[in-house]
């Protein structure tokens, strides 16, 4: 085409373009506008014809640049009805940039350039840059009046437009609502009733407020700068507008001046500034005079506001110098910084918005902060009542929106209810009523249907929506939401004006550099088309999408240049992950739903990892929002599981949105949850959130943002939360008015268990407006109202709710705390359940007499007017279990009012009047008062620490109740009393002040006291003359318990003053004293439970303290600790006891008494003959038992050990001894007496009357004193037994007899002889010839040494017993220890000996003889010749007369059984042979057996537990051949066969005088015992036969049955462990009951069950001592029937029934058995209930030593039962407990019994659930307990 061609088009096109747009003025200013921000119409253009005025818009658009005229063009073709044969030349020709038409050029050359558009800006001029010219003071208030005048002008111009302006929200024409303000500040400068304003028209609380209470002050000097805080889309920038639009229509009239920045614009200024240019140069400037105007500013700054709108925005400069003075030049944020703070135009006004996060440090800490919150239900009514005009559209809008709880939560953010409208607008008229909802279910989808909505045909076009969307995501990338004109394509701008998705505006970069902005409609916007991009373009793969969903928590300070602006970037890709979004996601990215599944399951994986995550409080709000913009249940109730059951939310902003979005998660949760928020500014209508959540049991808020109507929209959720359990809301501003809310919905709340209020500066009205509804909470079971403003009128009434309310049990006050803790009654679930009236009323009554209350009112400020008022209420209550009034101001009167009362007042427990100033005087007005009062158990009053305590008891029917329900009511007393005892009373009037002169006064006032028991005078001041009173006036109290005079400066003279005590005072049994500690106590009979620290122990009823033992003979004592007593002051003291009664005991510990003082107790034997034992230790720790007077002989004891004594002291020491006419024990252990004191004292030793023990270890003896004892034995024929030990240990014992004993036994260990004393030694045992048994233990007596020994000996006549005991024994070997014997000089009767025990053990008969048989024997067979036969004729000389030959634990080689077998055969004597445990080979067997072939006259042999095969077993049994005279047989453990079984019962059947049969674990089976069985019938005189462990069953047993009958001696017989059934069982009763002198049974480890017991029962022998069934299958019935038939019995020794199913039929007898000795009835299963009954069994055997009870049941009341029969029990040393359910308390039981002289050696109570530490404790107060393991790992019941 030629030039003159285009140039026609073109101007056909120009003609066509203005008459196009002259048809349509309204949408060409609109374009205006949006391109051309900061330009304005001037008058002379409105003046002009349409035509001229489009071409000098139009002029104007192409002077702005190509980018705009191109993106110009592309609106109007796609905007206005452009034909197509238009569109196309028209987008070629002018939309791509190739041509211009020339009128525009024309028209541009003939526009003058200054034209500036009016009234917007002046001509660049630098303000600040030069000296202020000097203007007259009216000169300068002109020019300010003109500048301000065209603020304002300027400000009606920009919003005075219906079309949206500059920086206009979209639809910013329509009517304004305010959204909801609320103060987070104390400084709050506004004065409405909470604190808390909505802006205009109307407040929080329902009150008219206009806007301008955002800049209201309580004082002059209040704070200037106002920080409003707003998530994104809550409206901060339109009232920031809103506020300029005010102030131009003069409703904010207090301000001269407004300006209005943006950070988001200040960011893109690059150069600094100072705060004219800011003023002037990017706002507005002023027509003339700048710095006059300026001047003007900084004068009345106080009329200056400026609004710097996105401070979350922000960049922070690198440098954080920050400019002082408006001269200096300084970026943005450090000028706003100034002006904060006061350094630049100080006095200004400075308002902030800003989203909610971490705030820059330059705003001052008193700046106000008020929090927007955006729409309640009836403000987004409002909106949408004004947003659609149509009536009827109006009504089906508002009906979608009540029907609709997710569409209510996205309306409560203002952008998202506009866009929300924006889609109900298109959706209403093509669907059903009600079904437009369901097409809004989430954020992203409105976002959808918006989009859609604003396109004409539909969704938009792809290309469209795909370039904008990467602008958005480019955007946000790089920190951009401000876009310039290169930034965008033309035909996306065009795209985006079209739709109202971006706005313009005029940007300036610096002074006098302007520009146009484009920016999306919202920020929000901007990330929904990123989020868009996201996931429809390709070039995002899937890692870069999963990087983007991500949980932001809050925003932080920027330092570099890209602020957060993705906060709600993954919650978008969240709702474009849903299916609902896959047509529009399918659509925009050209591809098919497979390829953007992909996409979406990236992002839902992404999500699936943050479910199963830890995550902060915004990050699960966040996430909550993400999940349900999914609208995946699958997903939802993944995050709701995973949430943990308490969820914490502290310090950030939540919305009404924030918990829509949790409760929607939590609906898909199944645990209940709890919900914490502390410290969070809260939405004050987002409770309503949590409307019918079932899921929240414990919710609890803590926020002082919390107002009256945020309490109101609670109080609408509350009784929809069904499973609501735990309610707190604590340190909010709640006034009455919500409180009458929150009541209201409690009272449909019957499940609540807990409420609190704490901390909300109520008021008394609202306290008792809440505590009124008490009776409708039926479960509750604690309501805090501590921290609230309560008055003492107020907590008089609390206390009348507390006594009336059935439910109540405490009320708690102190200082600010104020807590009820409520008891549900029983009846609760029927009254929920509806139960009829007359039922419910029935049961308050009951629960009203049951019921008990406790009161504590600390520090409450009560008086003497108080407490009258106090009782009056109280007496018509119920039963006090504590009432606490410390701390107030009660004084003498108050406290006397509270001691009368108390016996009407039926408290249970404590009474604690502490610190109200009780005096003196008052001290004794209150004991008068409570003198009479039965109930009280101790009353503890201290003045100087202001202590004033009643502890009360239970009452009679208390008691009663108490004992019918306690497990001890019986157990504990030997039979109960007629009437219950009163409990004694404790007064304790401790650091009193009290003196010897109100003595007499106190004890008037305490004669009148009910069972007064224990009396506390310690911390006062009595001194001697107040201990002597006392003393006269103790008498008068009644019987005490306890007296307790500690710290009160009394002397040792104290002491001879209150000894006489003992014989004035009946029920005066223990007196300690303490010097240094200033203790003195003196008390009666003590259960022992006060010795354990802490009182660990529990208390048992009245009944429980062990009457009975106490009436058994205790012992009085004295006590003296750390008290220096001279010896005539003790003589004194022994005299003054004499005539006391006894028994009594005295204890002088702690102090160091004299080196002489051994000998003068020496001498109080004599001296006091009552003095029954005297017991000195280490000169420390001293003793004296005085015998009762009734006792006046008896034995006497003596233990001086550690005290020093040496060999001065023993002459005069045995000489005062001997004075003593019956020394039992003497102990001079751990003395230093050495080997010369000793030796003295042996010499005076046959002048001492000593007949029990003398001990004198430990007084480094050496072995001379050993030496010298065998010496002296010949000159003491009382002595029965001696034994030295010279090891480690240094034991040196002597015991002794009444008489003279014929035989006595010397032990001798580790003496250490060397060869020179093995002649003394040989000589000394010559000359005792009493001696007759010798042990002489590692004495390092070698071979040589013992040869020496044995032939140095001599005896006149009898035996000798000599046992070696020495490591080399058991190396020698048979040969070397049987040549040993051959040098004895007696005849060698017995040899036994042990290798393992290393054992040599010989009897020696003097004097030596010759037996005739022997030398023949001798002479005949020995060849002299070889050393065998010289050993062999010395043995047969040697033990010629040798009747008992026995190896044990040897390894007997051949040679020695060679030497053996030549032995054997010449021991004509030898009447017993035993080789047990031992190894022989078979050629040693045979010597052996050879020997033995040739002792016919044998009557024992013992070949048991050897290891012999079974061929070695069949030549043992050619032994027996012809051992006609054997009386005993023992074969155990050899492996009996069928052969040597056969040859064994043809051998039995000639021994006809055997009488003890042993053949246990041998094998034998029912077969082979059949032939056994018949070859004891030759044996008649049968005493014992033992079959144990072997495989006889039953019929065995019937052929052993058949044999018995003709065994008419037998008194033993053991068949354990055979597996005997009932049947052999009933066999074998029957027989044996025809042995009638059978005296030991066996049959334990056999099935015998019930049938045998019976008929054993039946025919048990008379002469029966053993009795052994463990584990054989008996129940409760066997066991009854064999208790039955062996009571009375009266030779019964041993009973064993372990391991059998006894439970509570333990043995019961009524005769007892009077020689049992040991029961065994381990692991039985035996439990409390038979304790009673089994304790009464074992007190009627008084032979018992040993109770085995281990492993089973039994509790705290069997070792009851078990303590009280302990004392009767005189024989018994071990009881066995362990592994049982006795607690502390039955061990302290098992104490007490103990401690009524039971001879018991041991208890043993291993793996009782007793703590190590009381263990200890206990085994410190009784030894003879043991809680320790055995040697190995305790050992399960045995059998099992």
């Amino acid at each position: 085409m030629d030039l003159v061609s285009l140039q026609l088009g073109t101007e056909h096109l120009w003609s066509w373009l203005v008459r196009l747009l002259s048809k349509d003025p309204e949408w060409l200013n609109a374009k205006m506008k949006f391109f051309l921000p900061e330009m304005e119409l001037s008058s002379g253009d409105k003046a002009q014809d349409a035509t001229q005025g489009v071409i000098l818009q139009l002029r104007r658009l192409h002077a702005h640049g190509r980018a705009t005229w191109q993106a110009f063009i592309h609106c109007v073709c796609m905007e206005l009805d452009v034909p197509l044969d238009l569109e196309v030349p028209l987008l070629s020709t002018w939309g791509h940039g190739d041509g211009f038409p020339s009128q525009l050029e024309a028209g541009e050359e003939s526009q003058p350039t200054s034209q500036l558009h009016h009234g917007l800006k002046r001509p660049y001029q630098s303000c600040g840059s030069s000296p202020r010219p000097k203007q007259c003071k009216k000169q300068q208030l002109e020019l300010a009046r003109r500048y301000l005048q065209l603020l304002k002008t300027s400000a009606r111009r920009r919003y005075g437009s219906r079309i949206p302006g500059p920086g206009q929200p979209l639809a910013f024409h329509q009517a304004y609502i305010p959204p909801i303000l609320q103060w987070s500040r104390t400084t709050a400068p506004f004065s409405t009733q909470e604190g808390a304003t909505l802006g205009d028209p109307k407040a929080e609380d329902g009150t008219d407020v206009s806007i301008r209470d955002l800049f209201n002050t309580r004082a002059d000097k209040g704070p200037r700068v106002t920080v409003l805080l707003g998530k994104a889309g809550m409206g901060k920038t339109t009232l920031a507008h809103r506020l300029c639009q005010r102030w131009a229509d003069g409703q904010l009239d207090r301000f001269q001046a407004l300006f209005l920045f943006e950070f988001r614009q200040l960011n893109l200024i690059t150069h600094l500034l100072t705060l004219p240019q800011l003023l002037f140069d990017l706002y507005l400037s002023p027509e003339a005079g700048p710095d006059s105007v300026f001047q003007y500013l900084e004068e009345n700054a106080n009329g200056v506001l400026l609004i710097f709108d996105g401070l979350d925005q922000a960049l922070h400069p690198h440098s954080s110098r920050e400019k002082e003075g408006p001269e200096e030049p300084s970026p943005a944020l450090a000028l706003f910084s100034g002006l904060c703070r006061g350094t630049l135009l100080p006095g200004c006004w400075v308002l902030a918005t800003s989203r909610p996060g971490k705030l820059p440090n330059c705003l001052p800490t008193e700046a106000a902060t008020v929090h927007m919150w955006g729409f309640d239900r009836p403000r987004v009514e409002e909106y949408m009542a004004r947003f659609f005009t149509d009536q009827l559209w109006q009504e089906a809008a508002l009906a979608e929106l009540r029907k609709s709880r997710h569409l209510q939560s996205m309306c409560a953010v203002p952008a998202l209810c506009q866009v929300t409208c924006l889609c109900l607008h298109r959706l209403l008229p093509r669907s059903c009523p009600g079904q437009s909802a369901a097409l809004l279910p989430t954020v992203t989808q409105n976002y959808v249907q918006m989009v859609s909505a604003l396109g004409p045909r539909g969704y938009p076009p792809p290309e469209s929506l795909l370039d904008l969307s990467e602008v958005a995501l480019r955007g946000l990338e790089t920190g951009k939401v401000i876009f310039s004109v290169g930034d965008v394509r033309p035909s996306t701008m065009a795209f985006g004006a079209a739709l109202s998705l971006l706005t313009s505006f005029c940007v300036c970069t610096g002074p006098g550099h302007q520009g146009t902005g484009y920016a999306f409609a919202h920020l929000s916007l901007q990330e929904f088309f990123a989020a868009l991009y996201l996931m429809v373009s390709a070039k995002v793969d899937k890692n870069a999408l999963a990087g983007h969903v991500t949980l932001n928590s809050r925003w932080v300070l920027r330092t570099k240049a890209r602020p957060g602006l993705l906060d709600h970037l993954p919650s978008f890709l969240a709702g474009l992950a849903s299916h609902a979004c896959r047509p529009f996601l399918s659509h925009v990215a050209r591809r098919d739903e497979t390829w953007v599944s992909a996409k979406q399951a990236v992002v839902m994986q992404a999500l699936r990892k943050l479910a199963t995550r830890r995550l902060t409080g915004p990050k699960v709000v966040a996430l909550c929002h993400c999940v349900g913009e999914t609208q995946e249940p699958e997903l939802a109730s993944l995050v709701a599981q995973s949430l943990p059951c308490h969820l914490s939310f502290h310090n950030f902003p939540l919305t009404f949105a924030d918990l829509a979005a949790l409760t929607n998660i939590l609906g898909h949760r199944n645990a209940p949850i709890h919900l914490d928020f502390e410290g969070c500014p809260l939405e004050p209508h987002c409770p309503e959130a949590l409307a019918g959540c079932k899921q929240v049991e414990n919710l609890s808020f803590k926020s002082r943002k919390c107002g009256d109507a945020f309490a109101e929209a609670l109080s609408r959720s509350l009784p929809t939360m069904g499973s609501l359990k735990k309610l707190g809301l604590a340190g909010s501003k709640i006034t009455a008015r919500g409180i009458s809310h929150l009541v209201q919905a409690l009272r449909l709340c019957p499940q609540l268990e807990e409420v609190s209020f704490q901390d909300n500066q109520l008021k008394d009205w609202a306290v008792l407006n809440i505590v009124e509804v008490l009776p409708c909470l039926p479960r509750l079971q604690k309501l805090d109202l501590s921290r609230n403003n309560v008055s003492v009128s107020t907590l008089l009434c609390l206390t009348k709710v507390a006594v009336a309310c059935p439910t109540v049990r405490t009320l708690q006050v102190r200082e600010a705390e104020l807590i009820f803790l409520l008891s549900p009654p029983a009846e609760t679930a029927a009254e929920l359940r509806g139960a009829p009236d007359l039922q419910g009323n029935a049961g308050q009554r009951k629960e009203a007499e049951s019921r008990s209350l406790t009161l504590r009112l600390q520090q409450c400020q009560l008086r003497v007017h108080d407490v009258q008022e106090l009782i009056a209420q109280l007496q018509e209550g119920p039963c006090l279990d504590e009432v606490d009034l410390s701390g107030n101001q009660l004084d003498d009167e108050g406290c006397r009012l509270m001691a009368e009362a108390a016996s009407q007042l039926h408290i249970t427990r404590n009474m604690d009047l502490s610190d109200n100033r009780l005096s003196l005087d008052g001290v004794h007005c209150v004991l008068r008062a409570v003198s009479t009062c039965q109930t009280l158990a101790e009353l503890h009053i201290s003045v100087l620490h202001k202590t004033v305590v009643f502890t009360f008891a239970p009452e009679q029917e208390q008691l009663k109740e108490i004992r019918k329900s306690a497990a001890l009511r019986v157990s504990l007393t030997c039979r109960m009393p007629s009437e219950l005892p009163l409990r004694p009373t404790r007064i304790r009037l401790t650091h009193c002040g009290l003196q010897a002169k109100h003595l007499e006064q106190l004890c008037r006032a305490l004669r009148g006291s009910c069972c007064l028991g224990h009396l506390d005078f310690s911390g006062n001041a009595l001194g001697d003359e107040g201990a002597a009173q006392l003393a006269q006036l103790l008498p008068g109290l009644g019987p005490l318990q306890s007296l307790d005079l500690s710290e009160n400066s009394l002397s040792l003279d104290a002491v001879f003053m209150l000894t006489p005590c003992f014989s004035t005072l009946q029920w005066l049994l223990h007196l300690d004293i303490s010097s240094e500690s200033q203790h003195v106590v003196l008390r009666g009979d003590r259960t022992g439970r006060d010795q354990l620290a802490g009182g660990s122990l529990p208390e048992f009823p009245a009944e429980a303290q062990f009457l009975d033992f106490r009436q058994s003979r205790v012992p009085r004592s004295l006590c003296l600790r750390q008290c220096q007593l001279e010896p005539l002051s003790l003589t004194h003291l022994c005299e003054t006891l004499e005539k006391c009664p006894g028994p009594l005991e005295v204890k002088l510990s702690e102090t160091r008494l004299s080196p002489k003082s051994p000998l003068l107790l020496a001498d109080l034997f004599s001296l006091c003959p009552r003095i029954q034992k005297v017991d000195l230790r280490s000169l420390y720790h001293m003793t004296l038992h005085f015998r009762s007077s009734k006792e006046r002989e008896g034995e006497c004891c003596g233990r001086f050990t550690g005290c020093g004594l040496s060999q001065e002291h023993v002459e005069p020491l045995c000489w005062l001894l001997s004075k003593c006419e019956d020394l039992n024990q003497l102990d001079l252990s751990a003395n230093m007496l050495g080997d010369d004191g000793l030796r003295c004292l042996l010499e005076c030793l046959p002048q001492l009357p000593i007949s029990g023990s003398l001990d004198l270890s430990h007084n480094n003896i050496s072995l001379e004193s050993a030496l010298g004892l065998v010496k002296t034995l010949p000159s003491c024929p009382r002595i029965r037994e001696a034994s030295v030990n010279l090891g480690s240990e240094q034991s040196f014992w002597i015991h002794f007899s009444r008489r003279e004993e014929a035989g006595k036994t010397l032990r001798l260990s580790q003496c250490s002889f060397r060869p020179e004393h093995v002649p003394r030694l040989a000589a000394s045992l010559s000359q005792a010839l009493q001696l007759t048994a010798l042990t002489l233990t590692q004495c390092c007596l070698g071979l040589e040494q013992l040869t020496l020994l044995l032939s140095l000996l001599r005896w006149p006549v009898g035996l000798f017993s000599l046992r070696v005991e020495e490591p080399w024994v058991g190396k020698a070997g048979v040969l070397t220890l049987l040549e040993v014997c051959t040098q004895a000089s007696g005849n060698v009767t017995e040899i036994s000996i042990s290798e393992i025990q290393q054992q040599l053990c010989l009897q020696l008969e003097f004097p030596r003889q010759e037996n005739p048989e022997a030398v023949a024997l001798r002479l005949a067979h020995c060849d002299l010749g070889t050393h065998h036969n010289l050993l062999v004729w010395q043995l047969m000389e040697t033990c010629a007369r040798l009747r008992q030959l026995s190896f044990s634990q040897v390894n007997l080689c051949n040679t020695s059984s060679l030497l053996l077998q030549s032995l054997l055969e010449a021991l004509s004597e030898l009447k017993t042979f035993r080789l047990t445990s031992s190894h022989v080979s078979s050629e040693g067997l045979a010597h052996l057996t050879s020997g033995l072939s040739h002792c016919h006259h044998l009557e024992g042999l013992d070949l048991s537990n050897n290891q012999f095969g079974e061929e070695d077993t069949e030549v043992l049994m050619g032994v027996l051949e012809g051992m006609c005279r054997l009386k005993r047989l023992d074969l155990s453990h050899l492996p009996l066969g069928s052969s040597a079984l056969a040859m064994l019962t043809q051998r039995l059947s000639h021994m006809t005088l055997l009488q003890s049969l042993r053949l246990s674990r041998n094998g034998i089976c029912d077969v082979g015992c059949y032939q056994l069985f018949e070859a004891l019938r030759a044996a008649s005189s049968l005493k014992e036969l033992g079959l144990s462990h072997n495989q006889i069953r039953d019929i065995g047993a019937q052929h052993l049955a058949a044999v018995l009958p003709g065994l008419p001696e037998l008194r033993k017989i053991d068949l354990s462990g055979n597996g005997i059934g009932p049947d052999g069982g009933v066999r074998l009763a029957e027989s044996l009951a025809l042995c009638k002198h059978l005296e030991e049974l066996m049959l334990g480890y056999n099935v015998l069950g019930n049938i045998t017991a019976l008929e054993l029962a039946q025919r048990l022998p008379q002469h029966l001592r053993v009795l052994h069934l463990p584990s054989s299958g008996l129940s409760q019935e066997g066991a009854l029937i064999l208790s039955q038939a062996l009571d009375g019995l009266p030779y019964v020794e041993e009973i064993n029934l372990a391991e059998n199913s006894l439970a509570r039929e333990v043995p019961h007898f009524h005769q007892g058995l009077p020689l049992l000795r040991q029961i065994d009835l381990v692991s039985c299963e035996i439990d409390n209930h038979a304790a009673k009954p089994l304790a009464a069994s074992l007190a009627l055997c008084p032979a018992l030593e040993e109770i085995l009870l281990s492993w089973n049941l039994l509790g705290d009341e069997a070792a009851a039962e078990l303590a009280r029969v302990l004392p009767q029990m005189s024989r018994l040393k071990r009881m066995d407990l362990e592994k049982n359910q006795i607690t502390a308390c039955g061990a302290w039981l098992l104490v007490e019994g103990l401690a009524q002289g039971s001879g018991i050696q041991v208890i043993r109570l291993w793996n009782n659930p007793i703590s190590p530490d009381m263990a200890q404790c206990l085994q410190s107060q009784e030894p003879r307990l043991d809680f320790a393991f055995f040697d190995k790992q305790p050992q399960p019941p045995r059998g099992s």
